[in-house]
């Protein structure tokens, strides 16, 4: 039998494998970012109610908060997929960093050491290779611009939703865990509620398109958090935030295959510097981190 321990890491490296596919998965779906965005947030939110029972107690008004800038980070990610390159949007989300090490010092009292200051240089340095990078427009990025500006506008959003996410942990009176659920289930809401009017009206869907965005809620949204859940309270620091990082190396790899679709060059550095960026912190981070017994209720 696997040690806990260790079906935690699977549980992990699992979830950064199912969110690491969505990229390709938008992408297939022939409805434009609003449509999909809409639909995968409703069938999500279904799924995590169904999954996590605690996700239902949405009467907290710091979890609808929360939920907010997670509703648009869902919205803004999955616009910028269909506009962009795979790479760029994946790419511009993981720019969360720079912005947390400027807001958290104010927002959660977190002080920033130097090496957050090196990474956020690092990070600033990707983001101007993306804005440089000039990609041309292709059937599964018709406008790299657009896609652009909206995955960097994704990647601040992000970081009020882990501002926030890492608040509702930290709180008092216990059940954190469930509190950050019920912002997942409650961003879901409202990210469906809020891509309503511009995916209005809904055309009929085929088959293919259903499949997609069963899979989009049910897996790649639902499942995933579960696993997150479960293994984030066994799994050190450094472990989990090297395992998550899964996602953003293999989402390009994965539209590449299915799609073809070829970021370019100086794209491919600046996701490379941001990558290696976030995996430094992670070590640096993971270094002052608590034992995990004391992380139980971190996000």
């Amino acid at each position: 039998m696997p040690s806990t321990v260790t079906v935690a890491r699977l549980q992990l490296a699992f979830a950064a494998f199912l969110f690491s596919t969505g990229g390709a998965a938008i992408k297939a779906i022939d409805l434009d970012g609003p449509q999909v965005a809409c639909l995968r947030s409703v069938i999500a939110a279904a799924a995590l109610l169904a999954f996590v029972p605690a996700g239902r107690r949405l009467r907290d008004a710091k979890v609808w908060l929360v939920a907010i800038a997670y509703a648009a980070t869902l919205f803004l990610f999955v616009c910028a997929t269909k506009l962009t390159t795979s790479l760029n949007a994946i790419g511009l989300q993981s720019t969360a960093p720079l912005w947390l090490a400027l807001f958290c010092p104010w927002l959660l009292r977190e002080s920033v050491r130097r090496s957050d200051v090196l990474t956020m240089v690092a990070i600033a340095i990707g983001m101007i290779a993306f804005v440089a990078s000039g990609d041309e427009a292709v059937a599964s990025a018709p406008n790299p611009a657009l896609g652009n500006a909206l995955g960097a506008a994704c990647g601040f959003t992000w970081t009020f939703t882990l501002i926030g996410l890492r608040s509702l942990a930290r709180g008092g009176g216990g059940g954190g865990g469930d509190r950050s659920f019920a912002a997942v289930v409650a961003g879901n809401v409202l990210g469906a509620a809020f891509a309503l009017p511009f995916a209005w009206p809904i055309p009929a869907l085929d088959t293919s398109d259903v499949v997609g965005l069963v899979y989009l809620g049910v897996f790649q949204i639902g499942l995933a958090y579960v696993c997150i859940a479960k293994g984030m309270a066994r799994v050190r620091a450094l472990d989990a935030s090297l395992l998550l990082l899964i996602e953003p190396m293999l989402n390009p790899i994965w539209t590449y295959f299915v799609h073809g679709e070829r970021p370019t060059a100086l794209a491919c550095v600046g996701a490379a510097v941001i990558f290696a960026a976030t995996t430094v912190k992670s070590i640096l981070d993971a270094r002052a981190a608590p034992p995990v017994g004391e992380r139980a209720n971190a996000t």
